[in-house]
């Protein structure tokens, strides 16, 4: 493919198609970066943007209220689980500027950038999503103004270049989840059934849509394009309704395919009440619920506010609970304080029964003695 992508094989993966059946294949090391930004300097940098509409809405020091600024520090797990080899990858950037260093293009404020791979048919499509997607975010012609646009075109040109390559195995496929946070407003792509949960105020919001073909509008997408659905699987072949790679099955570049790269949105602005963000792989919530996962790490964080140890125990959890794919989860926390204890009121309640009721209760009671 045109445009500079330099495709990368990773060691134990091949264009021919093969999936390892030996070990835990070598794992890459992940260009991550555990960097609290400070208020002040947020403040400091962060620029007045006007955007078109349907766009990220990026925002100004004065539009924040005083006592409230976000602060990004992560943590993250993987463990290759019951699997005999891994195909997770993942991708934690507390601090876009100083990641991007020389390459920084005109970022409107200061960001961070997150993301969950889940492989499947070998390694080379997340190893090769992992390293290249944000710079594909980055290089896009419609990043900054549109970055729904540019992620957007960012998941197609990698869909794309792993069908152009001759050194990654095009059958090879992943789903891909990723966040991406400017000030206070939080963009999640998804595609695939990977799944990003908010922390807000121990409440659990979840901010993509799992795509299984046995969804019902992914469903009725899939049979609209030709497709079937059989026995939960996709043409009776992957479990996910949307995914980046498997050229097996999408055919040739151009065609219409009910398999497709394109993600979905969500967007959200920040508040004081949003502690807290999880993303992670099928392999957590298959055994857990959205909301039992809110709750283990805003109970982790209020007794030791690491959210590396946060995503630690949710992979231990998960374990426990017998689950059978790779896992992977990354924890990221918008505050350097832990979350507050959350106080419940108590209401004074004047509590009477009425001379029949006394009546009643004995008679009960009589009858039952």
């Amino acid at each position: 493919m045109s445009g500079g992508v330099e495709p990368e094989t990773p060691p134990g993966s091949s264009s021919g198609g093969s999936t390892p059946v030996g070990g835990k294949p070598p794992r890459h090391h992940l260009t991550s970066i555990r960097h609290c930004a400070s208020s002040a300097r947020i403040a400091a940098a962060t620029a007045d943007f006007d955007l078109d509409s349907g766009t990220l809405s990026l925002i100004s020091p004065t539009d924040i209220r005083p006592g409230f600024l976000p602060v990004f520090r992560s943590g993250s797990c993987a463990d290759i689980g019951t699997k005999s080899y891994m195909e997770d990858e993942h991708v934690c950037v507390d601090n876009l500027i100083e990641h991007l260093g020389v390459r920084t293009p005109v970022i409107p404020a200061p960001g961070a950038f997150y993301g969950v791979f889940d492989g499947h048919g070998g390694t080379d499509a997340a190893c090769f999503v992992r390293k290249n997607l944000l710079r594909f975010i980055i290089e896009d012609g419609h990043f900054p103004s549109s970055i729904e646009k540019a992620i957007r075109s960012a998941f197609v040109r990698a869909d794309h270049a792993i069908a152009d390559s001759h050194s990654l195995d095009r059958n090879s496929g992943t789903t891909a989840l990723t966040a991406l946070i400017f000030g206070r407003t939080l963009l999640v792509a998804n595609a695939g059934d990977c799944r990003a949960v908010l922390g807000k105020r121990g409440r659990a919001v979840e901010l993509s849509r799992d795509h299984k073909p046995s969804c019902r509008s992914e469903k009725i997408r899939i049979e609209n394009l030709g497709g079937t659905v059989f026995d939960g699987y996709l043409n009776g072949q992957l479990s996910v309704a949307r995914a980046i790679g498997d050229w097996h099955v999408k055919g040739s570049k151009g065609s219409i395919s009910p398999l497709t790269a394109e993600p979905e949105f969500q967007e959200v602005r920040l508040t004081e009440e949003d502690e807290f963000l999880i993303i992670g792989c099928d392999g957590l919530w298959d055994v857990m619920t959205s909301q039992c996962a809110v709750t283990m790490v805003r109970k982790e964080l209020m007794a030791h506010n690491d959210p590396e140890r946060c995503s630690q125990e949710l992979v231990q959890e998960a374990l426990r609970r017998n689950s059978c794919d790779n896992l992977t989860v990354v924890v990221v926390c918008f505050a350097s304080d832990p979350p507050p204890q959350i106080e419940v009121p108590r209401f004074r309640v004047r509590r009477s029964i009425s001379m029949e009721g006394l009546h009643m209760l004995k008679g009960a009671l009589d009858s039952n003695a």
